[in-house]
Protein backbone atom coordinates (compact mmCIF):
# COMPACT_ATOMS: atom_id res chain seq x y z
CA UNK A 1 0.00 0.00 0.00
CA UNK A 2 1.48 3.19 -1.40
CA UNK A 3 0.28 6.89 0.30
CA UNK A 4 2.39 9.38 -1.22
CA UNK A 5 1.49 12.44 0.59
CA UNK A 6 3.79 13.75 3.78
CA UNK A 7 0.80 14.03 5.73
CA UNK A 8 -2.29 12.23 5.51
CA UNK A 9 -6.27 12.80 7.08
CA UNK A 10 -8.12 10.32 7.51
CA UNK A 11 -11.89 10.99 6.55
CA UNK A 12 -14.92 8.25 7.21
CA UNK A 13 -18.12 7.36 6.03
CA UNK A 14 -19.74 8.27 9.00
CA UNK A 15 -19.36 7.72 12.68
CA UNK A 16 -18.58 4.37 14.35
CA UNK A 17 -16.79 2.62 10.68
CA UNK A 18 -13.23 1.92 12.66
CA UNK A 19 -11.25 5.17 11.71
CA UNK A 20 -9.02 5.32 14.94
CA UNK A 21 -9.00 1.17 15.07
CA UNK A 22 -7.13 1.93 11.43
CA UNK A 23 -5.14 5.09 11.99
CA UNK A 24 -3.67 2.90 14.90
CA UNK A 25 -2.70 0.14 12.57
CA UNK A 26 -1.34 2.83 9.99
CA UNK A 27 0.76 4.34 12.62
CA UNK A 28 2.25 0.92 14.01
CA UNK A 29 3.08 -0.09 10.42
CA UNK A 30 5.08 3.81 9.79
CA UNK A 31 6.86 3.52 13.44
CA UNK A 32 7.96 -0.13 12.50
CA UNK A 33 9.48 0.61 9.05
CA UNK A 34 11.08 3.73 10.91
CA UNK A 35 9.34 6.66 10.39
CA UNK A 36 9.14 9.19 12.80
CA UNK A 37 5.61 9.96 12.52
CA UNK A 38 2.53 10.97 14.42
CA UNK A 39 -1.29 11.06 15.38
CA UNK A 40 -3.45 14.20 15.67
CA UNK A 41 -7.43 15.06 16.22
CA UNK A 42 -8.62 18.26 16.19
CA UNK A 43 -11.41 17.17 18.87
CA UNK A 44 -12.70 13.92 20.33
CA UNK A 45 -16.44 13.48 21.92
CA UNK A 46 -17.69 10.74 23.94
CA UNK A 47 -14.69 10.77 26.55
CA UNK A 48 -14.44 9.46 30.13
CA UNK A 49 -12.76 10.65 33.49
CA UNK A 50 -9.86 9.49 35.24
CA UNK A 51 -9.96 9.24 38.97
CA UNK A 52 -9.10 12.66 39.49
CA UNK A 53 -11.89 13.80 37.14
CA UNK A 54 -9.84 14.58 34.27
CA UNK A 55 -11.25 13.81 30.14
CA UNK A 56 -8.70 10.76 28.83
CA UNK A 57 -8.69 11.36 25.09
CA UNK A 58 -9.84 8.12 24.08
CA UNK A 59 -9.20 7.98 20.62
CA UNK A 60 -5.76 9.09 21.18
CA UNK A 61 -5.16 6.47 24.05
CA UNK A 62 -5.80 3.89 21.84
CA UNK A 63 -3.87 5.03 18.95
CA UNK A 64 -1.23 4.85 21.48
CA UNK A 65 -1.87 1.20 22.62
CA UNK A 66 -2.10 0.13 19.77
CA UNK A 67 0.59 1.34 17.57
CA UNK A 68 3.29 1.19 20.55
CA UNK A 69 3.63 5.38 20.27
CA UNK A 70 5.53 7.11 23.06
CA UNK A 71 4.03 10.51 21.47
CA UNK A 72 2.90 12.25 24.36
CA UNK A 73 -1.12 12.13 24.97
CA UNK A 74 -0.85 15.85 25.41
CA UNK A 75 -0.18 16.77 21.63
CA UNK A 76 -2.25 14.74 20.22
CA UNK A 77 -5.57 16.43 20.75
CA UNK A 78 -6.37 19.99 21.84
CA UNK A 79 -9.80 19.68 22.45
CA UNK A 80 -11.67 16.87 24.33
CA UNK A 81 -14.99 16.46 25.60
CA UNK A 82 -17.24 14.19 27.42
CA UNK A 83 -20.67 14.21 25.51
CA UNK A 84 -20.79 11.46 22.93
CA UNK A 85 -21.91 14.44 20.20
CA UNK A 86 -20.21 16.35 17.29
CA UNK A 87 -17.87 18.63 18.85
CA UNK A 88 -20.30 21.66 17.79
CA UNK A 89 -22.69 20.21 20.06
CA UNK A 90 -20.73 19.18 22.61
CA UNK A 91 -19.12 22.44 23.39
CA UNK A 92 -22.46 24.07 23.15
CA UNK A 93 -23.30 22.05 26.45
CA UNK A 94 -19.23 22.06 27.83
CA UNK A 95 -18.10 25.30 26.54
CA UNK A 96 -14.56 25.41 25.21
CA UNK A 97 -15.33 25.47 21.70
CA UNK A 98 -12.99 24.54 18.98
CA UNK A 99 -10.33 27.47 17.82
CA UNK A 100 -9.20 27.14 14.26
CA UNK A 101 -5.82 28.75 14.85
CA UNK A 102 -5.38 26.48 17.65
CA UNK A 103 -6.07 23.17 15.73
CA UNK A 104 -3.68 24.44 12.72
CA UNK A 105 -0.71 25.27 15.40
CA UNK A 106 -1.22 22.06 16.93
CA UNK A 107 -0.88 20.58 13.67
CA UNK A 108 2.22 22.66 12.37
CA UNK A 109 4.00 22.00 15.66
CA UNK A 110 3.71 18.15 15.22
CA UNK A 111 4.25 18.70 11.32
CA UNK A 112 7.49 20.07 12.11
CA UNK A 113 8.72 17.56 14.82
CA UNK A 114 7.74 14.24 12.70
CA UNK A 115 8.40 13.21 9.41
CA UNK A 116 4.65 12.03 9.13
CA UNK A 117 1.50 13.22 10.86
CA UNK A 118 -1.61 11.05 10.47
CA UNK A 119 -4.64 13.57 11.47
CA UNK A 120 -7.93 11.99 12.00
CA UNK A 121 -11.57 13.48 11.48
CA UNK A 122 -14.24 13.87 13.61
CA UNK A 123 -17.39 11.86 12.05
CA UNK A 124 -18.06 12.26 8.53
CA UNK A 125 -16.75 14.95 6.39
CA UNK A 126 -19.65 16.78 6.41
CA UNK A 127 -18.79 17.02 10.68
CA UNK A 128 -19.77 20.47 12.32
CA UNK A 129 -16.88 21.58 14.80
CA UNK A 130 -18.43 24.98 15.83
CA UNK A 131 -21.19 26.70 14.94
CA UNK A 132 -22.14 29.58 17.41
CA UNK A 133 -20.11 32.29 18.05
CA UNK A 134 -16.24 33.07 16.40
CA UNK A 135 -15.41 31.19 13.29
CA UNK A 136 -18.16 28.73 11.58
CA UNK A 137 -15.97 25.52 11.38
CA UNK A 138 -17.01 22.04 9.25
CA UNK A 139 -14.44 19.46 9.47
CA UNK A 140 -13.46 19.94 5.48
CA UNK A 141 -12.24 23.69 6.41
CA UNK A 142 -9.11 21.79 8.19
CA UNK A 143 -8.14 19.88 5.31
CA UNK A 144 -8.53 22.60 2.92
CA UNK A 145 -5.82 24.55 5.21
CA UNK A 146 -3.03 22.26 4.19
CA UNK A 147 -4.33 20.79 1.63
CA UNK A 148 -4.30 17.56 2.89
CA UNK A 149 -4.62 14.27 0.88
CA UNK A 150 -7.61 12.32 2.20
CA UNK A 151 -7.76 8.63 2.77
CA UNK A 152 -11.52 7.29 3.18
CA UNK A 153 -12.47 4.62 5.55
CA UNK A 154 -15.61 2.65 5.05
CA UNK A 155 -17.71 -0.33 6.88
CA UNK A 156 -17.36 -3.44 4.03
CA UNK A 157 -20.38 -4.19 4.93
CA UNK A 158 -24.12 -3.59 3.06
CA UNK A 159 -24.84 0.33 2.33
CA UNK A 160 -20.94 1.34 1.66
CA UNK A 161 -21.32 1.82 -1.75
CA UNK A 162 -23.76 4.68 -1.35
CA UNK A 163 -22.11 6.11 1.80
CA UNK A 164 -18.69 5.92 -0.33
CA UNK A 165 -19.82 7.35 -3.87
CA UNK A 166 -21.77 10.18 -1.74
CA UNK A 167 -18.60 10.90 0.37
CA UNK A 168 -16.14 10.82 -2.93
CA UNK A 169 -18.75 12.74 -4.43
CA UNK A 170 -19.41 15.57 -2.33
CA UNK A 171 -15.28 15.58 -1.52
CA UNK A 172 -14.28 15.68 -5.38
CA UNK A 173 -16.86 18.45 -5.56
CA UNK A 174 -15.65 20.71 -2.93
CA UNK A 175 -12.26 20.47 -3.93
CA UNK A 176 -10.88 18.02 -1.70
CA UNK A 177 -7.87 15.65 -2.64
CA UNK A 178 -9.22 12.08 -2.10
CA UNK A 179 -6.24 10.02 -2.97
CA UNK A 180 -7.56 6.12 -1.74
CA UNK A 181 -10.05 4.08 -0.02
CA UNK A 182 -9.86 1.57 2.80
CA UNK A 183 -12.61 -0.96 4.09
CA UNK A 184 -12.75 -1.92 7.37
CA UNK A 185 -14.43 -5.12 9.14
CA UNK A 186 -13.86 -6.85 5.37
CA UNK A 187 -14.48 -10.56 5.66
CA UNK A 188 -11.93 -12.19 2.96
CA UNK A 189 -14.36 -14.57 0.76
CA UNK A 190 -17.58 -12.75 1.57
CA UNK A 191 -19.20 -12.41 -1.79
CA UNK A 192 -20.73 -8.65 -0.48
CA UNK A 193 -18.06 -7.40 0.70
CA UNK A 194 -15.62 -8.41 -2.11
CA UNK A 195 -18.40 -6.94 -4.07
CA UNK A 196 -18.18 -3.41 -2.36
CA UNK A 197 -14.56 -3.01 -3.23
CA UNK A 198 -14.97 -3.85 -7.10
CA UNK A 199 -18.39 -1.58 -7.33
CA UNK A 200 -16.57 1.40 -5.22
CA UNK A 201 -13.25 1.20 -6.77
CA UNK A 202 -15.36 1.45 -10.37
CA UNK A 203 -18.08 4.53 -8.62
CA UNK A 204 -14.85 6.71 -7.20
CA UNK A 205 -11.72 5.78 -9.65
CA UNK A 206 -9.99 5.36 -6.46
CA UNK A 207 -7.67 2.19 -5.26
CA UNK A 208 -8.91 0.28 -2.61
CA UNK A 209 -5.48 0.80 -0.27
CA UNK A 210 -6.17 -2.00 2.29
CA UNK A 211 -8.71 -4.06 3.57
CA UNK A 212 -9.05 -4.42 7.21
CA UNK A 213 -10.45 -7.24 9.24
CA UNK A 214 -12.40 -7.12 12.71
CA UNK A 215 -8.88 -8.60 14.44
CA UNK A 216 -6.66 -7.11 12.45
CA UNK A 217 -3.01 -6.48 14.84
CA UNK A 218 -1.35 -4.99 11.43
CA UNK A 219 -2.79 -3.17 8.20
CA UNK A 220 -1.69 -5.71 4.96
CA UNK A 221 1.16 -4.57 2.66
CA UNK A 222 2.16 -1.34 5.04
CA UNK A 223 1.55 2.40 4.19
CA UNK A 224 4.82 4.14 3.19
Amino acid sequence: MTIEDRNIFIVGTGTDVGKTYVVGLMLKELLRSGVNAAYFKAAMSGNVRDSSGALIPGDALHVREVSGTTQPLSEMCPYVYEAAYSPHLASRIEGNPVSFDTVLAGFDSLSAKYDRVIMEGSGGILCPIRLDGGREIWLEDFVKARDFGCVLVADAGLGTINAVGLTAHYMKARGMRLTGLIFNRFQPGNVLHEDNVRVCERLTGLSVIACVGENDSDIAGGIM
